[in-house]
């Protein structure tokens, strides 16, 4: 697993509670980084590799696997978004702008957005999709920083 130190790697932890994972855009080490352990249900790695670098060819064996909670990946393709993140027990911990090219694999906790410019993002989750069956919605009251 990579190291979370890193400049453009933010790791968001509430005690022992992962929350969010910031890759910044401005990331660009070589090689292959993995920033999840290996039992998160969604796994997060940057690949640099260079021209000419090959990948053999491969198909990924059928395995059951159990997931007890929903992990999102974003990627910003474009504007700005403002990204408010709380503890399990809904309590507001911190907020963070993303831009272009930046990452976020939210792990934990809750989350809420809100857009700063018009925004395009990717949105990859674990399936089937449970619709609102797979959330609580909750009160914001917190202060925005």
């Amino acid at each position: 697993m990579a190291d979370m130190q890193q400049p453009g790697i933010e790791n968001i932890v509430h005690g022992l509670e992962p929350i969010a994972l910031i890759i910044r855009a401005t990331y660009d080490e070589p090689g292959v980084h993995f920033f999840t352990p290996p039992n998160f249900s969604q796994q997060l790695a940057f690949m640099k590799h260079e021209r000419g670098k090959r990948i053999s060819a491969h198909i990924h064996n059928p395995l059951s696997r159990q997931v007890l909670y929903t992990q999102e990946v974003l990627f910003v393709r474009r504007g700005k978004v403002r990204v408010n993140l709380y503890s399990s027990n809904k309590e507001y911990l911190c907020s963070r702008e993303l831009g272009p090219g930046d990452v976020i694999l939210l792990c934990g906790g809750g989350h809420s957005f809100e857009m700063l410019e018009e925004t395009a993002m990717i949105e990859v989750k674990q399936g089937p999709y449970a619709g609102d069956g797979d959330k609580t919605r909750f009160d914001e009251s917190l202060e925005w920083k």
